[in-house]
């Protein structure tokens, strides 16, 4: 590590731990998403909320309707709370809106702790839905207004990384809870979200506000003392007033082309909002056609089903991996850029997908290759659409409309979720679709679909400023924004150059 990069880590400290803090809320969503895939699949579980099977006396089975509802009724919950992200953050702040959320969210799991029967515990999903959705909407927004650019990629990618922990974390408890026959099976991996919750609860308290947020609201003194704090300086210090001013002469800029409402959202002005807004939209949904949460919602009972041994120590594996490859996507987006990452990650994803169609699940060294194959297929994600579509709309859209569109993509991002998670066992279950892996098939064509959007819509916005995108957006178009891009980061284009002829440019896409 150069002597250049680490008097920048020292000197963006605070910034850099406030970030990093808030992406903690991306563990709540990770560890609730991997504790359902595997207490579905718990004895116990089954025989609460299940029924015996047909010509049995001692083997209980969860209808696939059931299981559909337990599973994605969460996903519609997040969905809702996506939508009511842009009201927390933009009404309340981006900390007393996460505050808000974690409370919601406790609710939700103290509803799911306490049932005995499956409509409370889908009432408690729900709930726990909406929590996830606001954290998973102002999360992204609140690091990308805190964190230092030129590390900025790294830091939003953590909210991925600690998805990833929170998956693997959850199939690790439910490894050692699973076999208990008795409510504390699933109790205890449920109950342990109230701790979590409240560590990050109390934390958003310490917090400061994002200055951008305070700005846009017109608390200028406010924000001079929270970017003073991001920066461990003095409110008078040089660098705190140039940063402030520059936020602020963008502010001014965005303000005089638009209002900030919906409307604004969907215009194909010069500032390209509704391109912008389609771009995240559907970079979200495709995030959920790689088919990467079949693994994660129904992982455990696929390889059940599939004939594998151990299957829930095939999950900890699976995450294991999922974990350990989000680090290097950390390590590279901010070198090799978002538009490359995507591009690479959806080109293996693809093949490995085809591959384990192609390969089909049997017995001995083919069902060895279908979990290697999946574990590389995992690898790709972690590394590249798993951090980067958080990266790309946590900061790809102006201030006056980051929230209203932020929300926009993450619900866009749960929708897809609720309807994959909703079909998958109507798609793979044996008295179903028994599709069993050409499943993959289907997931397949839709990476290759990852690929071609990629290509053609994502801009590369890696180094800048916040403010930087705004001019990158209107004078490139995706294709062309590396150039671009490379102009404005050498130095060809500078910081206040750019946001100066952000208003005078006159070039659309």
């Amino acid at each position: 590590m150069s002597k250049n990069t680490l008097e920048k880590l020292h000197s963006n400290y605070m910034a850099i731990m406030v970030s990093i803090f808030a992406a903690l809320g991306g563990f709540l969503y990770g560890y609730d998403t991997g504790l359902i895939s595997g207490i579905i699949d718990m004895p116990y579980f089954i025989q609460t909320y299940g029924h015996l099977q047909e010509n049995s006396t001692n083997t209980y089975v969860l209808a696939s309707n059931d299981k559909s509802l337990i599973v994605s009724i969460l996903s519609a919950g997040t969905f809702v709370g996506a939508l009511l992200g842009y009201p927390s953050s933009d009404y309340l702040g981006r900390r007393w809106g996460l505050i808000l959320a974690y409370f919601i969210f406790s609710f939700g799991v103290i509803f799911q702790t306490v049932a005995i029967e499956i409509r409370l515990f889908v009432i408690g999903r729900f709930i726990t839905g909406l929590g996830v959705g606001i954290i998973s909407c102002i999360v992204p927004i609140y690091q990308s207004e805190c964190a230092p650019k030129w590390i900025r990629g790294a830091i939003v990618s953590a909210y991925q990384w600690f998805i990833t922990i929170g998956l693997l974390i959850a199939a690790i408890i439910n490894n050692q809870t699973k076999d208990q026959m008795s409510y504390v099976a699933y109790r205890i991996p449920i109950g342990l979200q109230l701790i979590w919750a409240g560590i990050l609860c109390i934390g958003m308290f310490l917090l400061p506000e994002s200055p951008r947020y305070l700005i846009l609201k017109g608390h200028i003194d406010q924000a001079y003392k929270s970017q003073s704090r991001l920066l461990s300086k003095t409110i008078d210090d040089p660098e705190v007033t140039n940063v402030v001013k520059e936020i602020i002469t963008d502010t001014v800029l965005m303000k005089a082309h638009q209002n900030g409402t919906y409307i604004d959202c969907f215009k194909d002005g010069p500032e390209k909002n509704l391109w912008r807004t389609l771009v995240g939209i559907f970079l979200q949904a495709w995030q959920q056609l790689t088919g990467i949460n079949f693994i994660f919602y129904y992982g455990t009972s696929f390889f059940h089903s599939s004939g594998i041994s151990q299957p829930f120590l095939v999950t900890i594996i699976i995450n294991l991996i999922n974990v350990i490859m989000t680090i290097p996507g950390i390590l590279f987006i901010d070198r090799l850029g978002r538009r490359k990452l995507l591009i690479i990650g959806a080109i293996g994803m693809l093949i490995c997908e085809f591959s384990i169609a192609l390969i089909g699940q049997s017995n001995g060294t083919k069902q060895r290759m279908l979990i290697a194959l999946i574990c590389i297929y995992i690898a790709f994600f972690a590394s590249t659409w798993g951090p980067s579509a958080w990266v790309i709309t946590g900061e790809l859209y102006p201030i006056t409309i980051r929230a209203k569109c932020m929300s926009l993509s993450s619900a866009s991002n749960w929708l897809f979720n609720f309807i994959l998670s909703y079909v998958t066992p109507y798609m793979i279950d044996k008295d179903k679709g028994n599709l069993g892996t050409d499943v993959f098939f289907i997931w397949g064509i839709t990476c290759t679909g990852c690929l071609i959007f990629a290509f053609f819509c994502i801009w590369e916005t890696k180094g800048l400023s916040l403010e930087q995108v705004n001019y990158l957006v209107k004078n490139s178009s995706p294709m062309t924004s590396a150039e671009l891009n490379q102009q404005m980061t050498s130095g060809s284009i500078t910081e206040n150059e750019s946001i100066q002829l952000v208003d005078k440019s006159k070039n659309s896409f």
